[in-house]
């Protein structure tokens, strides 16, 4: 377990912070020059952050422009420390009931308020991580992917 917390705290580049504003997501847009799509849905928007050699990141903002979820994809992983922002205390103090070790690639960490799933295989990892509060009322936590 110890090796896999050290795999996921890595200092790799930054992004926006879950349960920060929105404006988290543009100012770390414009600083590590990344493409910035952005879908709006009903209840949500997604901005899907996107470097030449990084993974990809979307940051999922509720209409009160709150960072309620991120997701990841990419041949590493990226910054744990940033993109959870305080929640990495969350991943960091989990008890071995709230964790789930899948086949020594993947962790899984669920508490009453933090949700946090990553795999990597074969170079390439992908992740999530959400806050349950925050998700807006009727959008299903599954969107954040």
């Amino acid at each position: 377990m110890s090796v896999l917390l050290i795999l996921v705290l890595a200092q790799i580049p930054a992004w926006a912070v879950l349960g920060q504003t929105e404006a988290t997501v543009t100012s770390d847009q414009q600083r590590m020059k990344t493409e910035d799509r952005v879908q709006a849905f009903a209840s949500y928007k997604v901005h899907q952050l996107t470097t030449t050699n990084g993974p990809t990141v979307r940051e999922y903002v509720s209409p009160q422009g709150l960072v309620f979820g991120v997701a990841w994809q990419g041949r590493f992983m990226p910054n744990m420390n940033q993109l959870l922002g305080t929640y990495v205390t969350n991943l960091q103090n989990a008890t071995p009931a709230q964790t789930q070790i899948r086949h020594l690639r993947g962790l899984n960490v669920k508490t009453s308020d933090f949700v946090y799933s990553n795999f990597c295989h074969m170079q390439m990892c992908t992740g999530r991580a959400y806050v349950p509060a925050f998700v807006p009322s009727n959008v299903s936590a599954e969107v954040v992917r």
